[in-house]
């Protein structure tokens, strides 16, 4: 057969890199359907990754032959996902073999379909000794499935091993097991399934976003056991530098001056100073990170919440600091993040003082160590030991909380850390420059 490539009027569309870290993609939905034409720049469809949705434009005119993978569809990056008759220059140069290939058959990958009611149990065999291989650790990770949730699974791997393919076999099968309670084999007892009383009303169906906030939030419960450490700092002198600066802050670097990168700021010096806080758990293997990324919670408007990265958060001073944390809040706000404007985060940070809150219990954003919650700045009448005696003032107080997980950190590291990060805050330099 002759290697010799000619233009043919059929271009493979592929599912288009869309980060660095970035090696899948979810199909949302097709705008174009088949036999539709469209123009350069139009959106053929939309793709989501994580928890951004992203917009794929046409790479020119033509026309949509087939969509070889259907709505909710994961797809590598890179694969085929339709094919397109393009016009004029834009027609992609094949081999005279692809000319011949059959049309490739639509397809729904790993799409999730609702257990039928054979695979409906109500309890479940714990199996006690299962074996976790990193096959099938990064699967169970992928999905969010804790390890308590992969001892429910029946393994058919010799002497009870369990295999990647029961763990896909399960997913497949609506994951039966998810929410079932154990057989007891000892005492008889086995955990009542209650039926709960859940009421009428209307019916909200969970948006996509929301499905992963669940199942993640889920997950880091199961994976880490979580405690939470509090202290309050008197943040007075930070809040009168602000106040005092700024105006002047914005009209100097063009940015507005939250509380978000000052908070930033200590953090970041407190990790340098306490470096295992800013670890992951791989087995049993603790790695603690180079790199001081800062994840941020933003709240969106739809509710939902998204967490973007401050990266190399330690390097930048504060009207960098400042920039990063604006630009990405109104990127979330707008809906404008890129995949990788999410990734990477060593240790986040979410203030539930912005919508109120007096202090926070936060779920660990899985694999971190920890999480930082800063509740609401509150003036309040304090004691002041002086040494001419005790005065009262008023003074604008905040509660911080730390929630760790416990099997990496133990408590004296985490309350060293935390106490740290209010040191800082406390300690600010009124007399600073920026």
């Amino acid at each position: 057969m002759s290697n010799e490539k000619r233009f043919l009027p059929t271009h493979e569309f592929t599912m288009p890199k869309m980060g660095e870290s970035i090696t899948e993609g979810t199909i949302l939905n097709w705008l174009v359907e088949e036999g539709d034409s469209f123009e350069e720049g139009d959106i053929l469809c939309e793709v989501a990754t994580d928890k951004v949705d992203n917009e794929v434009p046409a790479p020119a005119s033509g026309k949509m032959i087939q969509h070889l993978y259907a709505p909710k569809s994961v797809v590598e990056v890179g694969t085929a996902i339709a094919l397109l008759e393009l016009s004029g220059e834009a027609k992609t140069e094949v081999s005279e073999a692809t000319k011949t290939k059959a049309p490739v058959e639509k397809k729904n990958v790993k799409k999730t379909v609702a257990p039928s009611k054979g695979t409906q149990q109500k309890a479940f065999k714990v199996n006690e000794n299962v074996f976790i291989s990193p096959l099938v650790d990064a699967v169970a990770r992928k999905n969010h499935i804790s390890y308590e949730e992969l001892a429910r699974i029946p393994a058919t791997g010799n002497k009870g091993r369990l295999r990647k393919s029961d763990v896909v076999n399960y997913i497949a099968e609506g994951r039966p097991f998810q929410f079932a309670q154990p057989v007891s084999e000892n005492s008889g007892f086995q955990v009542p399934d209650l039926k709960f009383d859940k009421g009428t009303g209307k019916i909200v169906e969970m948006d996509r976003m929301r499905e992963m906030i669940a199942d993640h939030m889920v997950y880091s419960k199961h994976t880490s056991p979580h405690v939470t450490a509090y202290i309050e700092a008197d943040l007075t002198d930070m809040v009168t530098w602000r106040n005092a600066n700024k105006l002047k802050f914005l009209d100097k670097h063009g940015e507005k001056l939250t509380f978000t990168p000052l908070f930033i700021e200590a953090v970041a010096k407190a990790i340098k100073d306490f470096p295992m806080i800013n670890s992951s758990l791989d087995g049993k293997n603790i790695i603690v990170k180079e790199d001081i990324n800062i994840g941020m919670a933003t709240a969106l408007p739809t509710g939902n919440l998204i967490v973007p990265v401050v990266k190399n958060a330690d390097q930048k001073n504060l009207k960098e600091l400042a920039s990063s944390t604006n630009e990405l809040v109104g990127k979330s706000r707008s809906g404008k993040l890129k995949g990788d404007d999410m990734k990477g985060s060593t240790f986040t940070i979410s203030n539930v003082g912005t919508f109120g809150s007096l202090m926070g219990t936060p779920i660990i954003n899985q694999p971190e160590a920890a999480i930082l919650a800063t509740g609401i700045i509150k003036k309040r009448a304090e004691v002041i030991e002086k040494p001419e005696g005790d005065t009262i003032e008023i003074r604008s107080m905040m509660y911080l909380s730390l929630s760790f997980d416990h099997r990496i950190v133990d408590g004296y590291l985490a309350g060293s850390f935390l106490r740290r990060v209010g040191d800082y805050m406390e300690q600010f330099d009124v007399k600073r420059t920026y």
